[in-house]
């Protein structure tokens, strides 16, 4: 029976040597030669901490979309964006929506909170020693704020929610955690506060670190109202008549077509009361190196429309669960840099503005795609443009 163990190197797995002999691995124990997946540019040395048994690189075609207006806080000015995806018309339906929105003078978007958690569970014999503890905690928020923010250099303990059920009492360390992520630094602190509780906490208690109600990786209505990563709103009134030069229908039958949606988003009982949020929020986490599982958090949204008297129509969609990066994690690679770099992003005191360049990003694409289903010109775009003919 031949060995079929993945192939590492004790000391240097991220050199040549390794990933040659991993490569071999595959075309020997698969039906794959490797042509294109062992042909990459950047650099293996780069990926500790990143990936394991690399063997090869992954290329998914990128589009740019725009220009993009955002009249941000942080964003200011105009916008290409990178789009990776293997999507059809998904580059076009953005550019398009992007287009109506420089016409109409840009997006406003605003970061309106920034938090990210860890929630630990504590355990007790009965519901009042739960119920005292609820005030302990509150009593000792300084040093257990201190024994958390002692594992970081840029994390802060904002503030400790707490809900009862039964004897148990599930918590949400809440965090401001700068540029990074932060799911693993939130974690660490939030490890070192549960110990410091353990060693002092006069009574009994047990804890275990993730009680799942920070849902880490999970859309949750919790993080809904109670915001993880960036709560981040963009907004935009377009006057009738320009929505009917770029998009070929009028803002009344716009909006009525939105009324329904809602009722089919409530019957559905959805995260999601708009189109397609999770388009363009994964093709740009492809692009700048985000975790792209946390689509399933951040593309949670809250999308609303108002039909103003003057004919207009204001229009705004709200991310309460934004979790990105400009700073570690697959930031910093090769080409993922490069994206953020085209927008202006990479590094430290850039996430707001990457927050805010999302944010008006989804509002382009939520905009373009409800206009194509209202003036029927959905199914030809995708099949104009969405079909791989041989």
């Amino acid at each position: 029976m031949t060995d079929r163990r993945i192939p590492r190197h004790p000391t240097d797995d991220y050199g040549r040597e390794a990933v040659a002999r991993r490569q071999e691995f595959v075309r020997e124990h698969t039906e794959s030669a490797l042509q294109h997946t062992s042909a990459y540019s950047l650099d293996p040395a780069t990926l500790p901490g990143n990936i394991e048994n690399f063997f090869g690189a992954a290329q998914v075609p990128m589009g740019l979309a725009g220009p993009l207006l955002v009249n941000g806080e942080h964003a200011q000015g105009e916008f290409f964006v990178p789009l990776a995806t293997t999507e059809g018309t998904l580059v076009a339906s953005y550019s398009r929506g992007m287009k109506l929105c420089r016409a109409a003078g840009g997006a406003t978007a605003t970061v309106i909170d920034d938090r990210m958690q860890r929630a630990p569970v504590f355990s007790f014999e009965n519901a009042r020693a739960a119920r005292d503890f609820r005030s302990w905690l509150d009593e000792h928020f300084a040093e257990i704020a201190a024994a958390a923010e002692s594992t970081t250099s840029s994390g802060k303990l904002l503030d400790i929610q707490k809900f009862s059920v039964s004897k148990l009492l599930y918590t949400r360390f809440n965090y401001s955690t700068g540029d990074a992520a932060g799911q693993n630094m939130t974690g660490k602190a939030t490890f070192a506060a549960c110990a410091w509780i353990k060693q002092n906490y006069p009574g009994e208690l047990h804890f275990l670190l993730e009680g799942q109600f920070a849902t880490d990786k999970k859309t949750s209505v919790v993080n809904m109202l109670h915001t993880r990563g960036k709560r981040v709103v963009a907004e935009i009134t377009l006057p009738n008549d320009l929505v009917q030069e770029h998009m070929h229908v009028d803002v009344q039958k716009l909006f009525n077509a939105r009324q329904r949606s809602l009722m089919g988003s409530i019957m559905s009982v959805t995260n999601n009361n708009g189109s397609h949020s999770a388009n363009g929020l994964t093709a740009m986490f492809i692009a700048t190196g985000q975790d792209v599982a946390n689509v399933a958090e951040s593309s949670a949204m809250y999308g609303f429309t108002e039909l103003l008297p003057n004919g207009d129509l204001y229009a705004s969609v709200t991310l309460p669960a934004l979790i990105i990066a400009t700073y570690g994690g697959g930031t910093g690679l090769a080409t993922q840099r490069e994206c953020l770099e085209m927008l202006d992003c990479y590094g430290a005191g850039k996430v707001h503005k990457l927050a805010e360049i999302m944010a008006a990003t989804v509002l382009a694409g939520e905009l373009s795609l409800a206009s194509a289903v209202v003036a029927e010109e959905w199914v030809q775009a995708h099949d104009d443009l969405g079909r791989n003919r041989p």
